[in-house]
């Protein structure tokens, strides 16, 4: 099983919004910024993240994307089946057909491990991550980052006024 960027970034953008909820909507400009993702990427993603029922956006001033449920009800398979990442560890995709239309030697075994990774993402939630010590701390670094650059931005406009 290989986890494409496209699911990499879907759930670390879906964990950043989980962790900046309590702010009301967030700008997927902000989430960009922070995670070093590119807007447009973002701006796909969360197309679909919308259709599928995971996030809720709000147009004008203080507007972005919120989680549309409580992050303790996102499970990490939800995202990464929203923007139909394909959890699947065989090379057949799942149809037995590997070896000339038969299944390979070790068909029954990637089998297994697809099974074993989605059950492991269903039941690890957003709200699971946002608890995790090593998660905080990578996201204060972050915000941290973020603010300072801001700051350096408005001291810049400030001393050539």
């Amino acid at each position: 099983m290989k986890l494409t960027t496209k699911g990499r970034y879907a759930v670390t953008a879906m964990l950043d919004l989980a962790l900046h909820a309590d702010g009301g909507s967030t700008p997927l400009a902000d989430i960009s910024k922070r995670q070093e993702v590119s807007l447009s990427y973002l701006e796909q993603l969360f197309s679909k993240l919308r259709r599928k029922g995971l996030v809720e956006s709000a147009r004008g001033p203080g507007g972005g994307y919120r989680l549309a449920r409580d992050a303790n009800d996102i499970a990490v398979i939800h995202v990464l089946e929203a923007i139909d990442e394909d959890i699947d560890a065989t090379r057949c995709g799942g149809s037995a057909d590997c070896q000339h239309g038969e299944p390979c030697l070790t068909h029954d075994l990637w089998v297994d491990l697809s099974h074993q990774i989605h059950t492991f993402l269903s039941h690890i939630s957003l709200g699971d991550l946002v608890q995790r010590q090593a998660v905080r701390v990578v996201a204060k670094r972050q915000d941290t980052a973020n603010q300072s650059h801001y700051v350096q931005l408005s001291d810049i406009k400030s001393s050539t006024a």
